[in-house]
């Protein structure tokens, strides 16, 4: 960023500054991964159906009805979605998300 846009905006400044000091941005990108990962797992864990073998949801048929109670697709549409909504919010409009005092 350029630096008169740091200086007027404090909270953009102390996360450059927090970011882009020693080590914490590949801590950061390795924290972000293992929360992803994890978050999937747990989603997945919730998404997950317990139909019988003969039981469907919306007359599927019973390989894509196994397919859904694993809960997988859940877990990958929901990880693919809260992933993508962050990376677009925050190319789309940087200095607004790192003026997010949630984000410091």
């Amino acid at each position: 960023f350029p630096e008169e846009k740091l200086k007027t905006h404090k909270i953009v400044h102390a996360n450059c500054e927090l970011v882009f000091r020693d080590q914490n941005f590949q801590a950061f990108l390795i924290g972000r991964q293992i929360l992803a990962a994890t978050g999937m797992f747990v989603v997945a864990r919730i998404m997950t159906l317990s139909y019988d073998s003969g039981d469907s949801i919306f007359e599927f048929s019973p390989g894509f009805q196994g397919f859904l109670n694993t809960g997988l697709l859940g877990a990958v549409i929901t990880t693919i979605l809260a992933s993508l909504i962050w990376r677009v919010l925050a190319s789309s409009f940087p200095i607004m998300f790192l003026a997010n005092p949630i984000i410091y």
